[in-house]
């Protein structure tokens, strides 16, 4: 892998990996909580429409553009970043790159399109809202986050939607979408130097004179404080959907944050095997799915159980969590079965490191957190440093029960 910064100041990563299949990512360091001065929901919004047209294509030639070559076009919004990528053969990758930079820095925002658009942004929103197990976890977020950008919905509100304008569309990829701000990254079986090469060429073109970054427009960081809060919204649902959850490791926090990483995955990863997976799925069959998340953001993270099931089971559902929790404050883990998470967890990793697309993304997400990425001796050195008792101080940080909040849909 090769990793630098363009003298325009894009930060950008491309390394050899798959076989006919390319991949490419524009990573741009802003999100819901860098609109300050905006409707909410302006950072989605202003993704959604960037595709809608600009100065040399209309919407329908670039939603074409990259199809009609076995392409496809994607992207997404999250509390601090937008990305846009795109998959495709290796040989087209230099149109997919250009593309990507062509939709952020020369949408035009046509004002038909952006009314299309608006439509269906309020319709994402409606949607989100019909489905529990989602709207759940934002409420959450949004009570945990209260007061601080992080509460924002990435989506906004139906009535927040409905203010934005193109004016102020214009002005946010104006003021958000600088090189400083940008990372791309690419996953392709070609050489890396070349790549390299053609990626230098590309930022040069892209953005002429620029010889240096301007001046860090870095979003200033301060950690929310909302109270610890229980929560039931009757929602007259036949399934109880539920969220335990409290602040966990922020980015910049780096051996807790891997720590945090292996503990969520102890807890509630995707095995069949986890702790929660295989108490209340596998032994009770209370729930279809329990899942712990772990979010990181700049300033802080967030930690969440996350599960729905029928009303009547909540109940031992809770104790069920509860005392989970509880053995993990209480009861370091057994050598062997540190050994078995950590081996798990190392395997997990290197499968996804082997899928191109989902590398592409982290290596964009690494470069704009970290200005580098980690080579995987390094992480799996940090990850084989763990201990037992590592993992018991952090559920303590985390899930004391004077630090966890709970919301329950009824």
């Amino acid at each position: 892998m090769i990793s630098g910064t363009a003298p325009c100041g894009v930060r950008y990563a491309v390394r050899r990996g798959g076989n006919a299949v390319a991949y490419c990512a524009l990573s741009i360091g802003c999100g819901t909580r860098d609109e300050e001065g905006f409707p909410q929901g302006t950072a989605h919004f202003t993704e959604h429409n960037i595709f809608r047209g600009t100065s040399r294509k209309s919407a329908s030639v670039i939603g074409s553009y990259l199809d009609r070559l076995g392409g496809e076009l994607n992207a997404y919004t999250t509390k601090e970043e937008i990305v846009i990528h795109a998959t495709v053969l290796k040989e087209d990758l230099g149109k997919a790159a250009r593309l990507l930079f062509e939709l952020a820095t020369d949408s035009v925002f046509p004002e038909n399109e952006i009314e299309t658009e608006r439509g269906v942004v309020l319709d994402e929103i409606i949607s989100y809202k019909d489905n529990p197990a989602e709207d759940v976890y934002d409420r959450f977020e949004a009570l945990l986050f209260d007061g601080h950008p992080l509460g924002k919905p990435i989506l906004g509100t139906s009535a927040s939607v409905k203010k934005i304008g193109r004016e102020h569309l214009l002005r946010f990829v104006s003021e958000r979408f600088t090189p400083e701000r940008m990372a791309l990254t690419i996953v392709a079986n070609l050489p890396e130097k070349d790549m390299e090469k053609r990626v230098l060429r590309l930022l040069a073109k892209q953005f002429p004179g620029i010889e240096k970054p301007r001046e860090s427009t870095q979003r200033p960081l301060s950690k929310p404080s909302a109270p610890q809060f229980n929560k039931t919204i009757d929602k007259h649902h036949h399934e109880a959907n539920a969220v335990i959850g409290s602040y966990a490791p922020s980015l910049y926090e780096i051996p807790e944050r891997l720590c945090a990483a292996m503990l969520a995955n102890i807890l509630g990863g995707p095995a069949s095997n986890s702790l929660l997976n295989r108490e209340l799925r596998e032994r009770h069959g209370w729930v279809y799915g329990i899942e712990c998340s772990y979010t990181q953001y700049a300033d802080t993270g967030i930690m969440a159980i996350t599960f729905g099931c029928d009303r009547p089971n909540l109940n031992s559902c809770l104790k069920a969590i509860d005392k989970i929790l509880r053995q993990l404050r209480e009861e370091p883990l057994s050598a062997g079965r540190l050994k078995s998470f950590r081996k798990q967890l190392l395997g997990q990793l290197a499968i996804s490191a082997e899928a191109g697309e989902a590398q592409c993304l982290s290596m964009g997400k690494s470069l704009l957190s970290w200005g580098r990425i980690a080579p995987r001796e390094e992480v799996i050195g940090a990850l084989e440093a763990i201990t037992a008792e590592m993992l018991r101080d952090m559920a303590v940080r985390i899930f004391a029960p004077e630090t966890v909040s709970t919301l329950l849909y009824l």
